[in-house]
């Protein structure tokens, strides 16, 4: 069943964030909004405690995924983000999966830190499959659909990008991929890590899946090639650092293409929300339509 978009605002889920902190006997009084995008993250001034609100109860089965993973992640000893314990999760409130973190004190990685992003991926795909769950099969295009359906966007771009979809699951389903499946991150972009005493510690499992490598190493060098968010001895370092340039596979295109796709229509779900996000969508939607990059994307 699908449930149907309410209104993701900071105000909206404001509502959401006292409703589920009632349920879990938390303070949410002088909470804090951290991002707001695919889930509103908003952080506890009573607690340690970063409460993760999901879009809509549709995503509840991948919530129930992401606490399955952290607990995998924890149990291997692998430096990951962890659940606030001893709360039961995930929980439903006004219509939202809600979980509950621990919050790290860290920095968020930098540019700098592109090498350990490399390395901790590396180290993530030499994991052992995970006991007592399956991850999903990776569907790095999954999620578009739902977000196009409802996006406040022309019924022009909606066509294109859906077809635009259609044409690269064929092209996907014809990829010949060097590396074997593993578990893989599904959104392995430097944001998703935080640097604690040095050290890497990854976030964000709402796209964990099992898959091919290829999938997270195209993520950073889609940003190179396309997004122009690194520079050529950054982008060297990632790849030195995991150990392999996904651009020298003649199957990188297709990802990239994949990726360009995800991240716009990541943004265009809230073009309204200020002029700087609908330009940008614009822009990469420039990109998709006939590859031009006039300059940089312009991160949110």
């Amino acid at each position: 069943m699908t449930h149907t978009a309410r209104e993701f605002t900071p105000e909206a889920t404001r509502s959401v964030l006292d409703a589920a902190c009632r349920a879990a006997d938390l303070d949410p009084r002088g909470a804090s909004l951290m991002r707001l995008g695919e889930n509103a993250l908003y952080r506890l001034a009573s607690a340690p405690v970063v409460v993760r609100i999901a879009r809509t109860m549709d995503y509840w089965s991948n919530v129930v995924k992401e606490v399955a993973v952290a607990r995998w992640l924890a149990d291997a000893g692998f430096p990951a983000a962890q659940l606030a314990t001893p709360l039961d999760q995930p929980l439903e409130a006004c219509g939202h999966p809600v979980t509950f973190w621990e919050f790290i004190s860290g920095e968020v990685a930098m540019p700098e830190d592109v090498d350990l992003l490399g390395a901790t991926l590396r180290e993530l795909h030499e994991l052992p499959p995970p006991r007592g769950f399956e991850l999903p099969a990776v569907d790095i295009l999954a999620r578009i659909q739902p977000r196009v359906a409802s996006a406040p966007v022309s019924a022009d771009d909606k066509a294109l990008l859906l077809n635009r979809c259609d044409e690269l699951r064929v092209a996907i389903s014809e990829l010949r991929f060097p590396f074997h499946e593993c578990a893989i991150h599904g959104d392995a972009h430097i944001k998703n890590l935080m640097i604690v005493a040095g050290k890497p510690v990854i976030l964000d499992f709402e796209n964990f899946a099992w898959g091919h490598p290829e999938w997270d190493l195209s993520m950073t060098a889609t940003e190179y090639v396309t997004a122009g968010w690194w520079s050529d001895e950054q982008y060297r370092r990632f790849s030195d650092a995991y150990g392999y340039d996904i651009r020298d596979w003649d199957g990188f295109p297709v990802l990239r293409a994949t990726h360009e796709i995800k991240m716009t229509t990541w943004i265009m779900q809230n073009v309204n929300n200020s002029p700087e996000i609908r330009a940008e969508y614009e822009a990469r939607m420039r990109t998709i339509r006939d590859g031009s990059v006039a300059e940089a994307w312009r991160p949110f």
